[in-house]
């Protein structure tokens, strides 16, 4: 199934996506869930009667009537998340911003997957992205893949940790490089420099839907894999191009770390980490490695960021500049 969340007369509502059409839950069956959060948190109660109303939809058996997706007002697919986490499973994009930085690769990498913790209140879907004075020093983009889990978990071991995925998405973890760059020469973050805007969207693709999709895990890992092209346009210019098959990392590997000793809940967002060329901060690097005159790019006011990955979907966003002038950078003791 394609799900998406929605506003419609001031409430929010999910709905399936099929044909280009949106279709209320409820108004298909008033028996399934109102909201993705619903869904979430009954997934074993309510997924299979979801896709056999999905089903029904498809093959006309259902008389509930779509409303175009165009101009809808969608929502991030998962509009409250229980917590955001953000991981570092593309080998090629670390590998390559650390010679941009002429350092060498750090071993560790390849001994265990990481993440942190991001705001999971500054979730947003396609739209405006506001961004303050000091998110300008060197505003980016980062083209990454994102689950939700479904299940409550803890202590789950990555054999298993493919039952606990609800959906994939897009996910463009924005970066305000300037203040990450700052607050992490004190070991500790990233903070302000990531907590403004987290998007994923437009829509949740459950695993089903994926199975044409799916490829080896790299060798020594375990966990579902899918060649998933992605690509990120800024202004209609294309960037950046990858795939989610170049994952060295899995999700059911991340998932396994992130339930060591703790609980996972349903509604909890985890993301992929940047794929490799996903993001000005690499780009950057490279081509001044390669070419000292290279002139860097960075988002900007006005600008519009576009983000596809293979069977999730199209997600687009435009930069806009908080009417302000005023910066915490410039309060530095």
């Amino acid at each position: 199934m394609k799900l998406v969340s929605f506003l419609h007369n001031g409430s929010e509502h999910l709905g399936f996506l099929i044909n280009n059409n949106i279709y209320a839950t409820t108004q298909a069956d008033a028996s399934l869930p109102a909201t993705m959060k619903a869904l979430l948190d009954g997934w074993d109660e309510y997924i299979s009667k979801m896709k056999d109303v999905a089903h029904d939809i498809r093959e006309g058996k259902n008389t509930a009537q779509g409303i175009p997706y165009t101009g809808m007002n969608v929502l991030a697919p998962v509009p409250h998340p229980t917590s955001c986490r953000d991981g570092y499973a593309f080998r090629q994009h670390v590998a390559a911003a650390r010679r941009n930085r002429k350092v060498d690769m750090i071993p560790e990498f390849d001994q265990y997957p990481i993440w942190y913790f991001t705001n999971h209140n500054a979730i947003q879907g396609p739209g405006n992205i506001m961004c303050m004075p000091d998110h300008f020093r060197r505003l980016d983009f980062e083209l990454e893949a994102a689950v939700v889990i479904c299940r409550k978990g803890r202590n789950i071991k990555a054999s298993e940790a493919d039952e606990y995925i609800g959906g994939y998405m897009i996910m463009n973890d924005m970066s305000a490089r300037t203040l990450q760059m700052e607050e992490m020469m004190l070991n500790l973050g990233p903070a302000k420099g990531k907590d403004f805007s987290t998007v994923i969207g437009p829509m949740l693709v459950t695993p089903d839907e994926l199975e044409l999709y799916k490829t080896p895990a790299k060798p020594g890992h375990t966990g579902n894999s899918y060649n998933l092209k992605m690509t990120c346009k800024v202004n209609g210019v294309q960037v950046s191009e990858g795939s989610m098959g170049d994952m060295d990392w899995t999700f059911a590997e991340i998932i396994e770390r992130c339930a060591y000793g703790a609980d996972i809940l349903p509604g909890d967002v985890i993301g992929s980490g940047t794929v490799g060329t996903g993001c000005f901060l690499e780009l950057n690097g490279t081509g001044k490695l390669n070419n000292p005159d290279y002139k860097e790019q960075w988002l900007q006011d006005g600008d519009v960021v576009e983000m596809e990955i293979e069977a999730l979907g199209h997600l687009s966003n435009t930069i806009v500049a908080e009417k302000t002038d005023w910066s915490i950078l410039a309060q530095k003791k």
